[in-house]
């Protein structure tokens, strides 16, 4: 599984980041977790606001940070 957090660096993406990456760690779960804080990278995506949650190449969440229980769920844990 690949998930991806776009947005450039604003307390939402970061804490978006941290929110994730502490699930997998939690769960001992084989993901590859990548920021992506490149503008046209994120077009790709046709997304308008940030954070946004991108799991095998399908958006999940946008325009906010998600709780554990948000990513738990979305991770099927």
């Amino acid at each position: 599984m690949e998930i991806k957090v776009l947005g450039s660096g604003c307390a939402k993406c970061k804490t978006t980041y941290q929110v994730i990456e502490k699930v997998i760690k939690e769960n001992n779960l084989d993901v590859k977790l990548t920021k992506v804080d490149d503008i046209m990278e994120m077009m790709n995506y046709n997304i308008m606001t940030t954070p946004a949650v991108v799991v095998d190449e399908v958006v999940k969440i946008k325009g906010h940070a998600p709780t554990e229980s948000e990513v738990k769920t979305l991770l099927g844990v």
